[in-house]
């Protein structure tokens, strides 16, 4: 008895803990489907009462409509003319009787003479004998004195009927008007329920107006028969809505009475009733039954669970808490953590000598380590990163990943401050080194930001503000490097907002931005081959502003494909005047990732009228360095169109044969840091020798740009070089001038050297002095 004992001792309290439940579910049911019944059939209710109340108006409402159809003619000079002095039977089937037959479907028109007797008459859109229409005429003869006794009120604007004979097409939109005097009502004719409709013919201006009383009278019948509630059941979403003279007995089908101005009864309009409630509950019932159902098992189950769920939850809030406040992948603080942990040792009084520390750490090139080995990859890196900063700091030191590549350090210590540049050098060593992932190597490197501060004057949201600026800083500097933050830094952020304030200011205006073009000289014959378009900005403010300061800007903030548009249309434009001449445009990274920019070149080139031909676009090794499918598509589309490629800079990058073998490249350009320094024995002559002689290997043209000297001149012909540009010919010039130059008979461009050489001999002639007597 013993076991059994202590199963009931077991069971009891589940069992105190079920029947509240049990009841309460009960309970839950019986009021859920009270009110679902009950709430059915008000739904139900409305809905007949809802549909009743259209069926009102739209009966109604096709007495409105009768009137306005049948005074498109009744009000009218023409027919007020063509129905009493002049009258004429051809004309008034035309555009009486067709016409409302035709265009609003009226069953019979009958045009009464000022006497009262029939002149005219249409049935179902033919003219037939008024004879056959005077038993009828019998029948509504209050209707027609009532209409007869009409007055006209205040004169409705013109509805011109000039429609030919004949003419398909749709009815006029009759401009709204004042109501046209008619009288209506619904009346049984030849046994069937129909709308009558008397109106005068009373024209459109007073003075045509007849006798009160002596007005010709048009009356318009339209059944209501299928055709009719058909028409309605279309409109009006109604469910096999009909005219009947029998009320129907079937509780489904709802009913209106049709009676006219008298009381007398005409037609009933009957239709399957809408009952949304009850199918509701067709469909929801079995749906709620089973919920229940489903319910009372899982309360059952629930309560076995109870224990388990106890320990279960204190174990999940304590894992909740360490979630929280750690990075899931590396197990390091968090953003949330970590600025916490920052403010608190900010506000820590034991702190208040102490050198506070933060390293703002960002990955440099992790995105192409994402791209190419896929995010498994990517995390696998950053988690080795996670370890490698903890090797180096240890576990007395916060090290925390604020998000994606993203890390912090703080490093507090109390008798001497943090010698930084070793810390960085350090971590930028140990970052550096390769990461085995999987079966593959990769590279990255680290950019730090870094701010220090005693614990008195730590405030975290500026030492981050700090840190980040120091971050900018490192990375602008070149990445992979380290910058700790000074004053002037934060200087030169806000001068880049300046920037960019002005620049998108600029871009909107037509005054400040302007183009210059820089010749290209054939190192042969010294003939100004083409030019390059180089950007220019004069600020009213703050004058010459170089594009070395504004390009970035542009580039960071979005707006060099704006200001990109701007320099490739200006080019385009003069290059369109100076057919064969080779115009050069700098293109950015961002223009070229931008899959709809072959079709903006295209456009621009269409508009202007320049040849693809004459196009040369200039990019950089990191376009290459991207592999972006839309990019290398971009340059293909471009070549195929006849646009030349140049890459810029070659040298100063990561220059590789392989990149000029897989894509399209007509020109590389040698950076000037080689050829400012080509004198006779100097190294960079062997480094500019071996460019040139590759780039010939590969048939592909060289242009060496920043050529100052004659001498370098020199060295570059004799290397190989096809092409020079620099200040030794000339400067970046305007429009006109380039134009004028292209236009030159000989444009050979004579060097500022010699010119300089030319005036000097020809001062020395015009001092000597003059031996002749």
């Amino acid at each position: 008895m013993q076991p059994a004992t202590s199963t009931i001792e077991r069971w009891h309290p589940t069992t105190v803990a079920l029947l509240p439940m049990v009841l309460a579910l009960i309970t839950a049911v019986v009021a859920v489907l009270g009110f679902v019944v009950w709430s059915t059939g008000n739904i139900d209710q409305r809905a007949a009462e809802r549909q009743t109340t259209m069926i009102s108006h739209v009966v109604e409402g096709r007495l409105s409509r009768i009137v306005r159809e049948t005074a498109s003619v009744a009000i009218n000079d023409e027919t007020l003319r063509k129905t009493s002095a002049a009258f004429d039977s051809n004309w008034i089937e035309t555009n009486v009787g067709e016409w409302l037959y035709r265009y609003f479907r009226h069953d019979q028109t009958i045009l009464l003479s000022a006497q009262g007797a029939p002149v005219y008459a249409m049935v179902d859109g033919a003219a037939v004998d008024v004879s056959t229409v005077r038993d009828m005429l019998a029948g509504l003869e209050s209707l027609i004195t009532e209409a007869r006794a009409l007055r006209p009120g205040q004169r409705p604007p013109p509805a011109p009927l000039d429609a030919p004979a004949g003419l398909e097409g749709q009815p006029p939109i009759l401009p709204p008007r004042p109501p046209p005097p008619s009288v209506t009502d619904f009346a049984i004719i030849d046994g069937k329920p129909a709308i009558v409709a008397a109106l005068p013919v009373i024209g459109e201006r007073a003075a045509l107006r007849p006798q009160p009383g002596t007005e010709p009278i048009i009356l318009a019948v339209q059944f209501l028969d299928g055709r009719a509630a058909s028409q309605i059941n279309r409109e009006f979403l109604f469910d096999d809505g009909r005219f009947t003279l029998v009320e129907s007995s079937n509780p489904n089908r709802l009913v209106y009475p049709i009676l006219s101005a008298s009381g007398r009864f005409v037609a009933f309009f009957e239709w399957n009733r809408d009952r949304p409630g009850y199918v509701m509950l067709l469909q929801t019932g079995p749906l709620l039954v089973g919920a229940f159902l489903l319910a009372g098992i899982l309360i059952f189950l629930l309560l076995g669970q109870l224990r388990r769920s106890a320990a279960a939850v204190e174990n999940a809030r304590r894992l909740s808490l360490h979630q929280a406040s750690h990075d899931a992948l590396t197990g390091l603080d968090n953003r949330m953590s970590f600025d916490a942990k920052l403010a608190e040792a900010a506000a820590d009084k034991h702190n208040a000598n102490a050198h506070l520390t933060l390293f703002m750490l960002d990955l440099d090139r992790f995105k192409q380590v994402n791209d190419t080995l896929g995010h498994q990859a990517g995390d696998e890196l950053i988690c080795t990163v996670g370890d490698r900063l903890r090797a180096i700091f240890g576990t007395g030191t916060m090290i925390a990943r604020l998000g994606g590549d993203e890390f912090a350090v703080l490093a507090i210590t109390h008798d001497k401050p943090v010698d930084v540049m070793e810390v960085s050098a350090r971590i930028i060593e140990s970052i550096g080194r390769p990461f085995t992932l999987s079966r593959f190597k990769a590279h990255v490197g680290v950019s730090i930001g870094i701010v220090m501060a005693r614990g008195r004057d730590a405030e975290p949201t500026e030492l981050v503000r700090r840190a980040d600026i120091a971050l900018y800083e490192a990375k602008a500097g070149g990445r992979n490097r380290a910058a700790v933050y000074e004053e002037h830094m934060n200087e030169l952020l806000q001068l880049q907002h300046t920037i960019e304030a002005e620049l998108r200011e600029a871009l909107c205006r037509d005054d400040q931005l302007s183009i210059v073009f820089q010749p290209l000289i054939d190192q042969v014959s010294r003939k100004v081959i083409g030019a390059e378009a180089l950007a220019r900005w004069y600020h009213p403010k703050f004058g010459q502003i170089s594009p070395a300061r504004f390009i970035p800007v542009a580039e960071s903030t979005g707006l060099i494909e704006t200001l990109g548009e701007f320099v490739l249309r200006r080019a385009c434009l003069l290059g369109a005047t100076v057919p064969g001449r080779t115009i050069a445009v700098n293109i950015s990274p961002t223009q070229l990732r931008n899959p709809q920019f072959s079709h903006q070149v295209f456009d621009i080139l269409h508009e202007t009228g320049m040849r693809p031909l004459d196009l040369e676009l200039e990019i950089t090794e990191s376009i290459l360095l991207d592999d972006e499918h839309v990019s290398s598509q971009n340059l293909r589309t471009f070549r195929a169109a006849g646009i030349h490629i140049a890459l810029d800079d070659f040298g100063t990058g990561y220059s590789s044969l392989s990149y000029l073998k897989r894509y399209p490249v007509d020109r590389i350009k040698i950076d000037r840091s080689f050829v400012s320094q080509l004198t006779d024995g100097h190294v960079s002559v062997a480094i500019t020798d071996a460019i040139v002689k590759l780039a010939h290997a590969m048939e592909l043209q060289v242009t060496a740009e920043g050529v100052e000297t004659e001498e370098q001149a020199t060295i570059l012909g004799s290397l190989g070089c096809n092409t020079l540009q620099g200040f030794l010919f000339s400067g970046g010039m305007v429009a006109d001038r380039i134009t004028d130059i292209f236009a030159a008979p000989e444009n050979a461009m004579v060097s500022r050297q010699q010119r300089r050489t030319a005036m000097r001999a020809s001062t020395a002639v015009r001092a000597q002095p003059d031996q002749s007597l």
